[in-house]
């Protein structure tokens, strides 16, 4: 027992991480308070350097989840970019960059908007304000330490724990790093210090499984391209 509810045991490991996969699609329902809990319990046993455990971890739900995205797309379209972090897949050698282009290309396929069809593509892009339908989202914040480099693994150490939390739990998550573009909008809305830095917001709740989103996939690389074994 977790956060006073049973913790879903049927699923491994290799079944957990194979299923996990970026939602872009979710049902409105809520996730009840207890699986809510148990979500959070588990994310919180992510490994850091040190034991340090920087992250500080803002969710957003109801109407302030509704007044966020509001803000949000209110930013947007006045052009109030306020990143922490800078970021730009242009900024990626040739092989990752490739692998950016060839994701945003499979994605709009699966959805049905053609490569010409620039309103469509902006409108599918800012669904990212709205969370893509989610009834609750993360925002991952860290202190700003050094270069930030090492504080910035331990989120996203803590970030892949909370995804395959919620795929362990029966839910779902995109971790969203347009959800950082914009700052200082999401610290004002919810009274979060200057001092913490936003990394990325994690948008989660029950899949919709009906919809063209949820049944996209991307491959992965082999490992063959990434690992190289010694010895």
């Amino acid at each position: 027992m977790t956060g006073g509810i049973k913790v879903p045991n049927s699923k491994s490991f290799d079944v957990v991480v194979r299923e996990r996969r970026s939602v872009r699609r979710f049902l409105s329902r809520p996730v009840p308070d207890g699986l809510l809990r148990t979500v959070v319990e588990q994310a919180q046993l992510a490994p850091s350097n040190c034991n340090t455990q920087p992250w500080q971890v803002h969710i957003a739900s109801g109407a302030v989840r509704d007044r966020l995205s509001q803000a949000l797309l209110a930013a947007d379209e006045a052009g109030e970019n306020s990143r922490d972090f800078s970021f730009s897949t242009a900024d990626y050698p040739a092989v990752p960059h490739q692998r950016a282009k060839d994701q945003g290309a499979e994605y709009y396929k699966a959805i049905g908007v053609a490569r010409e069809a620039t309103e469509d593509r902006l409108i599918a892009t800012k669904r990212n304000l709205d969370f893509f339908g989610a009834p609750h989202v993360a925002f991952l914040f860290m202190p700003s330490v050094g270069d930030n480099v090492r504080v910035a693994g331990d989120i996203g150490m803590y970030g892949q724990t909370f995804l395959l939390s919620l795929v362990a739990n029966g839910l779902g998550g995109i971790p969203q790093t347009m959800l950082g573009f914009y700052a200082d909008t999401i610290r004002s809305v919810l009274g979060v210090d200057e001092s913490l830095k936003l990394l990325f917001g994690i948008s989660f709740g029950f899949v919709d499984e009906s919809a063209a989103e949820s049944r996209y996939r991307i491959g992965k690389e082999p490992i063959e391209n990434s690992v190289t074994f010694h010895g």
